[in-house]
């Protein structure tokens, strides 16, 4: 019996193959400023990646990064330049379907760059899934959930503020998780604003920090010894060495989480094997792909070490790739921070993501399981239809 593949399309190779690769830049807005220690947003840009196929189907994939090149080595237009330039010439003519070996083809050939190969690596499962029927989940094993707890970031700056918006996301039922965005301002100014977010939400909701490695270790261990006080359960990444992390971890009665250390399977073994940390953040751009964060996440459970779904503050794109992988975890304590979209102004889904119940429902439909709204999306492409319609505007 011949069982060979013939592929729909002009290539008549016996499987798809990938066609063109296309990038775009989108800048949207934010619904308010987002302040960090490393840098305070005012929008967010995505680079989006499109894998169109030989039979028709094309995958979508997102690299997004924090402030920029404020976070770390990659920013949105530097992944568009690499794709554009070193991932293309590699990826076209290539076996749409052999997801896993078209990337290490392109690990052999393209060192670091970790934000675009999980974006490429995203726009080809998209496309696989959407090709055979079946949610990305399912891909990369199988989901054991289709429903993640969610939690939303204060990073207004001001207590009241923060205050207020936790408030109204309890009574909203979107959020009873919140992270606190510190080490911009002096360590005891830092403590007061956490104790007294704390002590306004009481027990109706849990606060967390997020120090992005501003802390000195000296710092630190004063500053884990008052948040543990003050009824903070959990401290991400105060310190910026791994050393560092391993001789703060377990001395105080509050979790320690690793994140900026946190850069793939690697880095994620020589944490596990020094205790370094008593959870990781995994983030599926940090880690170089989805499957890499599933890497990620074996180690930390083999070393007795908790997860928590990370984010790098994608839209859409990014923020459903992460959910799919993350529902394919045996073990997630602590929860995700998958709100990216909700920090933006701008919808660029034609079917919003659920959030409800203080948790995200994981779609279910092939491939991501979402449609851009590919109008809204031209309109906030760089230099796309909204500079036209500025332009035009402006010879009126």
């Amino acid at each position: 019996m011949n069982t060979t593949l013939t592929s729909v399309g002009p290539t008549a190779a016996a499987f798809p193959l990938v066609e063109r690769i296309e990038t775009l830049l989108v800048d949207l807005p934010t619904i308010r400023p987002h302040k960090l220690s490393v840098a305070t947003m005012n929008g967010q840009t995505l680079m989006l990646v499109k894998v169109h196929c030989s039979d028709g189907i094309v995958g979508i994939g997102e690299g997004t990064t924090i402030g920029g090149l404020a976070y770390g080595g990659e920013s949105p237009e530097s992944m568009k330049l690499a794709v554009d330039t070193y991932f293309r010439p590699i990826m076209v003519g290539q076996d749409a379907t052999a997801v896993r070996a078209l990337m290490a083809r392109i690990g052999k050939m393209v060192k670091e760059n970790r934000f675009a190969k999980c974006a490429v690596e995203t726009a080809l499962l998209d496309a696989h899934g959407k090709r055979l029927g079946l949610p990305v989940s399912e891909l990369l094993g199988g989901r054991l959930r289709s429903r993640l707890p969610v939690a939303w970031t204060l990073a207004s700056g001001d207590t009241k503020t923060d205050i207020a918006e936790a408030e109204k996301m309890l009574d909203l039922r979107r959020h009873r998780i919140f992270k606190l965005k510190i080490g911009a301002r002096p360590l005891r100014q830092d403590i007061a604003h956490v104790a007294a977010i704390k002590r306004a939400l009481g027990e109706r909701a849990s606060v967390r920090v997020d120090v992005n490695m501003a802390w000195s270790e000296t710092d630190a261990a004063y500053g884990m010894a008052a948040l543990a006080d003050a009824g903070c359960e959990l401290v991400e990444q105060p310190v910026a060495s791994a050393a560092a992390l391993a001789r703060l971890v377990r001395r105080f009665p509050v979790a320690l989480m690793a994140d900026e250390s946190l850069h793939g399977a690697e880095s994620a073994f020589e944490l596990a094997k020094v205790s370094g940390a008593d959870v990781f953040a995994v983030k599926i751009e940090q880690s170089g792909g989805l499957f890499n964060a599933q890497r990620v996440a074996t180690i930390a459970d083999a070393a007795g070490i908790g997860l928590y779904g990370g984010t790098m503050l994608e839209g859409a794109v990014g923020t459903v790739a992460s959910a799919q992988v993350f529902s394919t975890f045996a073990n997630l304590q602590w929860g995700t921070e998958l709100f990216g979209p909700l920090l933006l102004t701008e919808e660029i889904l034609a079917t919003p993501l659920n959030y409800s119940e203080f948790e995200l429902t994981v779609p279910s439909g092939p491939g991501l399981g979402i449609e851009l709204d590919e109008e809204r999306l031209a309109f906030f492409t760089r230099d796309g239809l909204r500079k036209t319609i500025s332009v035009a505007g402006q010879g009126g």
